[in-house]
């Protein structure tokens, strides 16, 4: 994996939480189940062995993932200080847009990042990839399931 991985300031706090979450309770919890399981003796039959071990398998593929997802973040710039009214749509974008009469601000972050739900949008979908480098005033057309979408830039922050 040498794809880069685009995080904002926020997003790399909670994977670093995360982490440390895991490997300074979590994973020490669990091995200390595991050792006291395997202490109850027969082992073929101890579904709290088995259950220990697979949720520690679990933690440490995590602990793995988000380590690697930390080698390869970069962090995405604050894109405030650009705004007003040439401010252009880049990762890190707060962006207002219009589609018919309802305004939606989304926020353009990294793939890692994406949470459609709380209207944050990966640079690399196909909104994202159309808002990205347009400024206020401009549409966009986007393919959607129910058919194409034009979105209008209100404002970029």
């Amino acid at each position: 994996m040498d794809k880069k991985i685009y995080l904002t300031k926020e997003g790399l706090a909670d994977l670093q939480k995360e982490y440390d979450e895991l490997t300074k309770v979590k994973r020490p919890e669990l091995l200390d189940r595991v050792s006291q399981a395997r202490n109850q003796g027969d082992l073929s039959e101890n579904a709290e062995y088995t259950a220990a071990r697979d949720e520690l398998n679990f933690v440490d593929g995590r602990i793995e993932e988000i380590d690697d997802l930390l080698k390869q973040a970069t962090l995405i710039e604050d894109t405030t200080k650009s705004g007003g009214a040439n401010a252009v749509v880049a990762l890190g974008s707060k962006v207002t847009v219009k589609v018919g009469k309802k305004e939606e601000l989304f926020t353009v972050v990294g793939e890692w990042e994406a949470d459609p739900t709380n209207k944050k949008i990966s640079h690399e979908s196909p909104l994202g990839k159309a808002l990205l480098g347009k400024s206020k005033g401009e549409e966009v057309e986007v393919d959607a399931p129910a058919g194409k979408v034009v979105y209008t830039v209100v404002s970029v922050k």
